[in-house]
């Protein structure tokens, strides 16, 4: 019955395949990939087949059987399949190193293929055919483990779009393996042959027939491309597991080997291997070894270039509190792509000297306060050379390059740790040069690290310049408030030197009047105090901060308005006195002086000026009137809140700009309405204060 089972399983599996090599053949095998595929299910069905065709009596073991030597045969048709398409997606000179790769698993399925001649002789010999039994089962778990890491590495290794193409027949090949692993496994574990397993070798393969046939319906073409960093990591994995597999073989070959000594040398073995390994593997040299090993034979290019500049701009523009400053970021950049473990950044004057500037990971002296002479940072603006330090180190040095020589400062060529110069250009001015030193693995500079280190330093540039910019742009913009804040007080400045000539005019026809005495005091103290507030404005030690709006009576500032003007000129306050609004009594009063200024320059000298107090829906209004010559609606509209703009003689156009600008600092709005020779109201709108905040200030009113 179970051989039975076997050969119809078999048979059915042979069928399987048939057609799907008949169904490939029919669609496209024009690529490689096609064509290794069809190969695979050609070999896959005619061993099946072969399969189903034996006798059942097929010895005592299944070594001794054709079983094995077919399916170590089916076993080399897929991974030559997976070969190629290794092949094909990486570059084809690089197949010799490929290949040996795969070399290891390929020798292991075919001495497992000659297994049962080997093991014909033995069968009368019980006391040696266990262990050769043994010995050739855990042969079969080693190289399947081997062909399903091989696997697992193409999937790995490949691109986005070749991981959706191969995802299927990988799963199909992996699924074939895994049930031979089990099997073999279990014959190891259980030191017999499970006959029920085998039978069913045919149906497991027949099973996996459909992975092939639907991924067939979804491509039509089958290709692999590498991943460069996969790569690196699918490689590394194959080391290991070959370093694995290496020290399991040489161990069992001691063991078999046999001798008094045998177990000493076995230990001494896998512990002298394992020491090997601890030193190699954290070794930044070794790493570094094994990446350009791998890239170099693996690669036409040293550098994967999307992931170097994925790195190089996540570096640059890493955000956050505990990022590095700029400057040493971009020194980091530049040297993480050649490996090198540390440099430093160098900036010229404004006469063109190199000054150090920022530093990352420098383990040498710091370099001297002058870095680099003026004709250094020249000859980088015009040639925009990467400079190799160790091809100016030797005596024979390259013709073209022998003025560089004398260029390089002595404390670059004297230290052998600086291994290059990289200038940094920025639309052919020279932005600042980065001084890298040796990587773990020195080697010779060549055109691809040229070009990149040049391509990069560009873009570099651009970021130390951007953000040179913006410093000046900063700067630019506390000059500007600066300028801004001084016109304003220039403004108030005239105001009140206008105040104090009327005085001083006044004080000699009214000195002996002992109420104009009084307000002459009053009046000069609080010029003296406005002066004061002005200078603090002034200051660059003066913050600005002010003052939250909050609920207060509008009366109180009209009232200290008055009592500033009333010397000047008649100022009169009407309306609701009661009103409150929620406001910052400081830059209302500011508004308000500015504006009831104006009033007063526009009007005749007897002609009041009237502030008109009172609420309009939800709204405190503040109106500040005057019958004065008035304004066109034109002037209005185009120059009236503009600054440094004024029809008075002497006068500097800030008043009603500033104005404006407190009251919309408070949430409140300014408008004007004039005729000319009918005079001009302007009404400032501000927030009505709540019943709750009005209860405030009357309770503060009570206390005071």
């Amino acid at each position: 019955m179970i051989h039975l089972l076997a050969q119809w399983s078999n048979a059915l599996a042979a069928a399987l395949f048939a057609a799907l090599a008949l169904w490939q053949a029919r669609r496209d095998i024009s690529s490689p990939g096609n064509k290794a595929l069809f190969a695979a299910f050609v070999i896959t069905a005619a061993t099946a087949l072969i399969a189903a065709m034996l006798p059942p009596d097929r010895g005592a073991t299944a070594l001794t059987s054709g079983d094995v030597t077919l399916a170590q045969v089916r076993h080399l048709g897929w991974l030559g399949f997976l070969y190629l398409l290794w092949r094909t997606g990486g570059r084809s000179e690089r197949s010799v190193t490929v290949g040996f790769l795969y070399l290891v698993v390929a020798t292991l399925f075919m001495l497992l293929a000659m297994a049962p001649m080997l093991a014909v002789p033995m069968q009368t010999n019980e006391g040696f055919l266990l262990p050769f039994v043994l010995v050739n089962a855990l042969l079969h778990i080693l190289s399947i483990v081997g062909a399903l890491v091989l696997v697992h590495n193409l999937y790995s290794a490949g691109s986005a779009d070749a991981r959706d193409t191969m995802r299927l027949p990988l799963i199909g090949i992996a699924a074939i393996w895994i049930y031979d692993l089990n099997l073999y496994t279990i014959a190891y574990l259980s030191r017999s042959w499970p006959t029920e397993l085998f039978a069913l070798q045919g149906l497991a393969l027949a099973l996996s027939a459909p992975l092939f046939a639907f991924s067939i319906m979804q491509n039509r073409n089958f290709s692999f491309s590498l991943s460069r960093s996969a790569t690196f990591q699918s490689v590394s994995l194959f080391t290991i597991g070959g370093y694995l597999v290496g020290m399991v073989l040489i161990s069992a070959a001691l063991e078999f080997i046999g001798g008094e000594q045998a177990r000493i040398v076995q230990i001494g073995f896998v512990f002298a291997a394992t020491m090997i390994a601890l030193v190699l593997a954290p070794s930044p040299r070794f790493r570094a070894w094994f990446r350009v090993k791998v890239a170099k034979h693996f690669f036409q290019h040293r550098y994967d270039y999307r992931s170097e500049w994925l790195r190089f701009t996540d570096i640059l523009g890493q955000p956050g509190d505990d990022a590095q400053a700029l400057n040493v970021r971009v020194v980091q950049a530049i040297a993480d792509i050649v490996e090198s473990p540390s440099g430093v950044l160098l900036v010229p004057n404004q006469h063109g000297a190199l000054l150090p500037k920022a530093e990352w990971n420098w383990p040498l002296a710091s370099p001297p306060p002058m870095a680099g002479a003026s004709t250094l940072t020249t000859h980088l603006e015009l040639s925009g050379r990467v400079i190799d330090c160790d091809k100016l180190r030797q005596s024979n040095i390259n013709v073209d390059h022998e003025d560089e020589l004398d260029l390089i400062p002595e404390w670059i060529l004297n230290e052998d740790q600086i291994w290059s110069l990289v200038p940094l250009l920025h639309f052919g001015r020279l932005a600042g040069v980065i001084v890298l030193t040796r990587p773990y693995l020195s080697r010779t500079l060549d055109w691809e690290d040229f070009d990149l280190l040049r391509t990069a330093g560009r873009q570099v540039a651009s970021y130390l310049a951007e953000a040179r910019g913006q410093d000046e742009l900063a700067e630019a913009r506390r000059f500007d408030e600066f300028n801004r804040r001084f016109a304003f007080i220039m403004h108030d400045i005239k105001n009140l030197v206008s105040q104090l000539t009327l005085l001083t005019r006044n004080a000699e026809r009214h000195a002996d009047n002992p109420d104009f005495r009084a307000d002459m005091i009053e009046t000069l103290k609080n010029s003296t105090a406005r002066m004061n507030a002005l200078l603090a404005r002034l200051s660059q030690h003066n913050k600005g901060r002010r003052e939250e709006p909050s609920a207060m009576l509008i009366a109180d500032v009209a009232r200290r308005v008055v009592a500033a003007k009333k010397s000047a000129h008649p100022v009169v306050t009407t309306g609701d006195f009661s009103v409150r609004a929620i406001a910052d009594p400081a830059r209302l009063e500011q508004a308000l002086l500015h504006l009831v200024q104006n009033a007063i320059e526009a009007s005749a000298p007897l002609e009041p000026v009237t502030i008109r107090l009172q609420q309009w829906c939800n709204e405190a209004l503040i109106e500040v009137i005057d019958r004065g010559v008035g304004m066109s609606a034109s002037f209005i509209h185009d120059q009236l809140f503009k600054p440094f703009t004024s029809t008075k003689e002497g006068g500097f156009g800030i008043g009603t700009f500033e104005a404006r600008a407190e009251i919309l600092s408070m949430g409140g709005t300014l408008d004007v309405h004039s005729e000319e020779g009918m005079g001009t109201t302007f009404s400032i709108s501000l927030p009505i204060a709540s019943e709750h905040s009005s209860s405030v200030i009357e309770a503060r009113e009570l206390a005071a």
